[in-house]
């Protein structure tokens, strides 16, 4: 075990995903990069007892291709995504793991609700064939911390494991987590990242009585439903899918000659601690995450660029945001000054819920390496109330800084910086 040193830095040196808009970095950017919506009607049960029918499901994914099929069998969504993007990951860092370096090799791999789907099923099979049916293998393969089990089963990266649940901030928390591990020496890489499928009837039946869930515009379709900070917003549509980072110590990632793609500066973590839905008075919480994501490595704040926000489409969730934000960036925040750009890739994933932070967190690392930002597709109304700077249009811009926002069910909040690597 290595000693503690918390100016030790920390890099991204490889991105796996799989998603509503593409299962592979190559075409997830590309997609992004071009508006492309990954929303569409659900299919995954039969929606026609529901008003609120959009969602983004992954589509064209073979997990075979990822695990054994006796463990695809056994396991869930939730599971093949996360381990489909760890091992992407670890692919596109070059990055093998062998029994001389598999102890120093961590996972922090979280989710919102895993093990949902195989608890819906094997409830099923309970009440139609009775107790004697239900799958042994269940349990092991249906725990929240289940998928950083499989990546380290399936990776052989046996170093600190551990499984990071804050809702809709979990990915976030997870490669923030990752880094101060690092920093901590306990390991000197992770890969790091979050999972999640919620597109059950359950759930969304659940988030439709809560008053959540987004409709298109009059006229307009299905893919115009998640439309973040737009003055017409009415809520999210739900998406699935998952995304893992490789984040090493820059000085072994240097001596192994690995791409860098960008460095982890900054990261913090606040709870609101007012209430299990809403978001406290002014977005007060995710103002101090953003505030500690700055201070904690020095970032100035009149040099990030670019945010991917939290962004879920709800009337009042982005508004406190956009508070949040100006909290912290003032009057360099607003609309019109077009000096902080803000790219809401949820308008075209759908609230990805536990898996949206480290969705977020792979397109934020691409917009810092491409100097390009994704569109917020649908925004089409200034909102005065979220007053802030968002293009419907790809922007090739010079991106020094650019922070990934998220805000989780509990009045969870969490946010990265990432900084654009020039090589010092």
């Amino acid at each position: 075990m290595r000693q503690p040193d918390f100016s030790r830095r920390v890099v991204v040196t490889g991105l796996g995903v799989v998603s509503p808009v593409g299962n592979d970095k190559e075409s997830v950017w590309a997609n992004l990069l071009n508006g492309v919506s990954g929303l569409g009607e659900i299919t995954r049960f039969d929606t026609t007892p529901y008003s609120h029918r959009a969602g983004g499901e992954v589509k064209d994914f073979d997990p075979v291709a990822w695990m054994d099929a006796k463990a695809v069998r056994r396991s869930e969504p939730a599971m093949w995504y996360g381990v489909a993007a760890a091992k992407q990951a670890v692919a596109d860092a070059g990055l093998e793991i062998t029994d001389a370096n598999r102890e120093d090799i961590g996972v922090v791999y979280g989710t919102g609700a895993g093990g949902q789907t195989l608890m819906v099923d094997n409830w099923r099979v309970l009440r139609e064939r009775g107790p004697a049916r239900v799958a042994p293998t269940f349990i092991a393969n249906g725990l929240v911390d289940s998928t950083s089990g499989m990546i380290a089963i399936e990776t052989g990266a046996i170093g600190h494991n551990i499984c990071v649940v804050t809702a809709c901030s979990t990915g976030t928390n997870s490669i923030g987590e990752g880094a101060e591990l690092i920093r901590r020496g306990d390991v000197h890489t992770v890969i790091a990242g979050s999972s999640e499928m919620p597109l059950l009837e359950v759930a969304h039946a659940g988030f439709g009585n809560m008053r959540g869930l987004g409709a298109p515009r009059d006229g307009e379709p299905i893919t115009d439903v998640s439309r973040p900070f737009d003055r017409s917003r009415d809520g999210f549509v739900l998406g699935e899918g998952g995304g893992a980072l490789i984040l090493e110590d820059l000085e072994l990632a240097r001596a192994r000659g690995a791409h860098i793609y960008a460095e982890v500066v900054g990261y913090g973590s606040t709870s609101d601690g007012w209430d299990m839905i809403q978001p406290v008075e002014h977005g007060t919480g995710a103002a101090r995450a953003m505030k500690l994501a700055l201070e904690r490595r020095g970032v100035p704040a009149d040099e990030v660029d670019v945010i991917n926000p939290h962004g879920t489409s709800t009337p009042l969730g982005d508004k406190r945001e956009a508070e949040a934000i100006q909290t912290v960036f003032g009057d360099r925040a607003l609309s019109a000054r077009r000096s902080l750009l803000v790219s809401g890739t949820k308008s075209m994933t759908g609230h990805m819920m536990g898996a949206a932070g480290a969705f977020e967190a792979v397109a934020t690392v691409m917009t810092v390496a491409e100097q390009a930002v994704p569109p917020t597709i649908n925004y089409r109304e200034f909102d005065p109330a979220a007053d802030v700077w968002v293009s419907s249009e790809t922007m090739e811009m010079p991106v020094r800084y650019a922070l990934s926002n998220n805000i989780g069910l509990g009045g969870h909040n969490a946010a990265l910086i990432f900084r654009r690597w020039d090589g010092r």
